[in-house]
């Protein structure tokens, strides 16, 4: 592994008169400071520029925002919103940071997966027992461990 690899240095920047269209797919870290529309990833970590303005859906490892999002987020491991930050859709997460005056408008799923937490989901409990109404099973089984937070932040 280089040394700039193992370094949160981002290895692609969109530069604030930058627009890119369509789907960016990166394996390392990024830098927004212009425009994405369309869907971002990036296997690394990503961070958003206070000027940036993102219409897409987006995927990372980790994340710090202080610009603006309209789409949902899914990141891997940890999310942080600054305070310049506007998030306009659904966050997915492990840990969430959100500093004053960051605004969030969508709903908010901080996942505890069971290899994370090592425990049995009521899903999984229900597949060995005897269910008493088949759709009580079915909705069980679809259940997922998970803490969901409906908000919304404002200044």
């Amino acid at each position: 592994m280089s040394p700039r690899e193992n370094s949160n240095e981002p290895e692609t920047i969109i530069a604030p008169s930058v627009k890119v269209e369509g789907d960016f797919v990166s394996e390392g870290n990024v830098l927004i400071e212009g425009m994405v529309e369309g869907s971002l990833r990036t296997t690394r970590d990503l961070r958003v520029g206070e000027r940036a303005r993102i219409s897409a859906d987006v995927g990372a490892a980790n994340a710090v925002v202080a610009g603006e999002i309209r789409g949902n987020i899914v990141i891997a491991e940890r999310l942080e919103l600054e305070p310049t930050a506007k998030i306009y859709g659904d966050v997915k997460t492990k840990v969430f940071i959100v500093s004053s005056g960051a605004s969030v408008n969508g709903r908010i799923t901080m996942d505890e997966t069971e290899e994370r937490t090592g425990k049995v989901s009521r899903a999984e409990k229900m597949k060995t027992a005897e269910p008493v109404m088949e759709k009580e099973a079915v909705l069980a089984s679809e259940e997922k461990p998970a803490k969901v937070i409906n908000t919304f932040f404002t200044r």
